[in-house]
Parts: C-alpha cells; sequence; structure tokens
C-alpha cells in the first residue's frame, strides 16, 4: 500500500510540475499576444489606413510619428513606378536631391529589401557625419543631428521611404523607439499596398472612361442591381432618341433614363441567372439577349451578362450595346469591329514585348531580352500603342496592370 500510495503521489507532483509548466508558457503566450501597439496610437493607424490618395496618406503618417516618436521634421519619398517621376514631402523646407544623394543612395543599392538605417550608421563615425557634404547640405540647416530611414520595396525597386530626423537634443533614437518602428512597419506597409491598388483602379478607370468616351458605339455597364456604372455621351443620346424620338432629342438637352424595355430584359436575365441550380459563367452559359422599340425597330440593344470578378464568385454585370440601325450606312465589319479598343487583342510578340514594358525594361532591354533587334522593338511599340490607343508607356502600363 504505501508503495502505491507513493507512486501516486509521485505521479500527483509530476503532473502539478507539467500544470505549472503550461500555465507559465501559457501566461509567456499571452503576454506575446498583447497588444504590440500603444492604444494612444489607435486613431492615428485608423486614420492611416483609412487613406485614400497621397494627400491623406502624407497627413497620416505625419499624425502616427508626431504622436510616437519625438522628432524635428519629417520626409516621404514615393515612386511606385519607375518611369515616373519621385514624389517627396518634408513637413519642413529641405533642399532637393536628399533621397538620392549619398551615402543613402549607395548604402540603398548594396542593400535591396533592407528596411532600416540610422544616418549615423552610413558613416564609421560621428566626426566623419559632421564633415560630410550630407551633413552640411541637408542636416545641418534644419539642425539636425540624427535620423533614422525606412525603406519599402517591390521586388528589388525601392518604391517608398520615410525619413525621421531628430535634433541633438532629442538624441538618436532608443533601442524601444526602434522596436516601435518595427511594430509600425507592416502597418505603413498595408496603408502603403492599398494606397497603391487604389490609385491602380482609378488609372484604369480613368482610361477605360477615356476609350469609352471616344467609342461611337454607345455603350452602357449596370450593375447587377441595375445602378449604372458606366454610360458614354452616345449612350446618353441613344436613351433620349428611344424615349422622346429623334426630332424632339434634338430640341431638348434633358437627359433621359435608361429605357424600361431594356430594364425589363436585364431582370428576366437576373431571374434567368437566379433560377439556375448551378449558376455557370454568364459568357458560357447565357446568350446575349437583344430588346427593340416598340414603335422604332430600327433602334436596338444588345444586352450581355459580363462576369468582371476574376474569381467568378460576384454577380456578373450588364453590358448594354446599343445600335441605331438606320445610321449604319457600311456594314460592320464581324463580332471583332465592335469590341472596346483596349480589348483588341495583340499578337503574341506583342503581349511579350508589353509585359516587358510593363516591368520598366528599356528598348534596348526589351530587345536584349526579346531578342529582338531596336528597330523591331519600336515596330511593336508603335503596333501596340495603335491597338490599344495609348501614347504613352505609362497609360500602356496603367492599362496592363
Amino acid at each position: 500500500m504505501s508503495a502505491a500510495f507513493a507512486w501516486v503521489k509521485n505521479a500527483g507532483c509530476a503532473s502539478m510540475r507539467r500544470r505549472d509548466r503550461l500555465m507559465r508558457r501559457t501566461s509567456r503566450v499571452d503576454m506575446k499576444r498583447e497588444a504590440v501597439i500603444d492604444p494612444s496610437l489607435e486613431k492615428t493607424l485608423l486614420s492611416l489606413h483609412a487613406a485614400m490618395n497621397l494627400g491623406s496618406f502624407w497627413k497620416a503618417i505625419q499624425q502616427l510619428l508626431s504622436v510616437a516618436i519625438p522628432n524635428r521634421l519629417i520626409g516621404l519619398m514615393l515612386q511606385p513606378n519607375p518611369i515616373l517621376p519621385m514624389i517627396a514631402r518634408w513637413t519642413s523646407p529641405m533642399r532637393d536631391g536628399f533621397f538620392a544623394a549619398d551615402p543613402l543612395k549607395s548604402y540603398i543599392a548594396a542593400r535591396p529589401r533592407h528596411r532600416f538605417v540610422r544616418i549615423t550608421d552610413l558613416f564609421s563615425n560621428r566626426n566623419s557625419l559632421i564633415k560630410s557634404a550630407f551633413y552640411r547640405r541637408y542636416m545641418a540647416p534644419q539642425k539636425c543631428a540624427h535620423g533614422v530611414c525606412l525603406f519599402f520595396w517591390k521586388d528589388q525597386r525601392l518604391i517608398c521611404m520615410i525619413t525621421i530626423m531628430r535634433t541633438a537634443k532629442q538624441g538618436n533614437l532608443s533601442p524601444a523607439e526602434m522596436k516601435l518602428l518595427q511594430q509600425l512597419y507592416p502597418q505603413f506597409l498595408t496603408a502603403l499596398c492599398r494606397l497603391r491598388s487604389l490609385e491602380r483602379e482609378h488609372s484604369l478607370r480613368m482610361d477605360l472612361e477615356e476609350f469609352l468616351s471616344r467609342l461611337p458605339l454607345p455603350t452602357i455597364l449596370l450593375r447587377w442591381n441595375l445602378k449604372p456604372i458606366y454610360q458614354n455621351r452616345a449612350a446618353r443620346d441613344f436613351c433620349a432618341v428611344w424615349e422622346k424620338g429623334p426630332e424632339e432629342a434634338q430640341l431638348t438637352k434633358a437627359a433621359s433614363p435608361i429605357p424600361s424595355e431594356i430594364l425589363d430584359r436585364c431582370r428576366l436575365l437576373k431571374q434567368q441567372w437566379a433560377a439556375a441550380q448551378r449558376p455557370v459563367a454568364p459568357e458560357t452559359g447565357f446568350k446575349e439577349e437583344r430588346v427593340r422599340h416598340p414603335r422604332s425597330p430600327h433602334l436596338r440593344a444588345t444586352l450581355h451578362l459580363r462576369q468582371l470578378s476574376s474569381v467568378g464568385v460576384a454577380q456578373p454585370h450588364f453590358l448594354i450595346e446599343c445600335e441605331d440601325l438606320r445610321r449604319q450606312t457600311a456594314p460592320r465589319g464581324g463580332p471583332a469591329s465592335s469590341r472596346l479598343p483596349h480589348l483588341v487583342r495583340l499578337t503574341r510578340r506583342e503581349q511579350e514585348v508589353a509585359r516587358l514594358v510593363c516591368e520598366g525594361r528599356t528598348n534596348q532591354e526589351i530587345a536584349d531580352d526579346a531578342c529582338l533587334s531596336l528597330p523591331m522593338v519600336k515596330k511593336h511599340l508603335h503596333a501596340i500603342f495603335r491597338k490599344l490607343e495609348v501614347t504613352s508607356r505609362s497609360r500602356l502600363i496603367a492599362l496592363m496592370r
């Protein structure tokens, strides 16, 4: 009995020791899970993630860093696209060239993907910093003696830099302040990625609207709830002719709604799509629908269901092409002639050249990578610009991304 009792007692002690170790481990995990960002920064972090453009992004950075870390001035550099000029912002007037000056430029070139550097680390010692042209040109006029730079990369290319400068009295950043910057870094990066995504969507929409506004074919794009996304000028004129007739439409400039006959047919398509037991891709599962004016059959609208989401989960949109058959003096050249200009298919070689342009390559680099001569690269570029109706590389990049 005593041996059994001792065994039970030892087993119980071992169990208690395991429980204590588990509790200590859990306590350490819970400590790690605690908020690493000071609650006083929550409001400014919300402003950072709500930024919709460069102005609000820059303002949010200033507010956040002013609360988080004492500083003399703050700088921001943005260059999301290699063919566009660099954007620089400072909280106090600063001489041009800081972000491209040595030794900062040399440090960036030698350490791609590096995230942080203290300005004092760019020099061998404090004395060499004070004697440098960099200090005399950029730091001394601002009465700054210390600083740190945050680097944000896309692949191997620097797209953004945030600089924090401090006076000698404020001192160099402490280990605790550097740790706080490391915690804030992913917050800045997330906001920056969101800002780049919004800017890309804005550029694409502007290009799309520019293309559509130049089309002779009246075009309407409706959401699933039948609210219009886009309606070019020719489509607005078509709706006026449908509602009022050609004579009255020419005399009045009042806007006309999308005809009820067209909207009713869209609702019918919605019912058919929703009634399908296993909804299929609209491009393959539903034929186009045509609606004619009840009294003027030469007025015709062709309805298409289009799945704009690449994943195919969201509900489709309605693309409506409107035609006045009496105005068609020449036969149509086939389905391809009615396509939007930016949807004209490029050849395989033109697609390759366009992809390399979007990667920021020069004509000579494209020629080397694609095994083409320089004149042939220029010929392909002219063909791409003509087919996509763009006038510059920046427009091409905005369209292709």
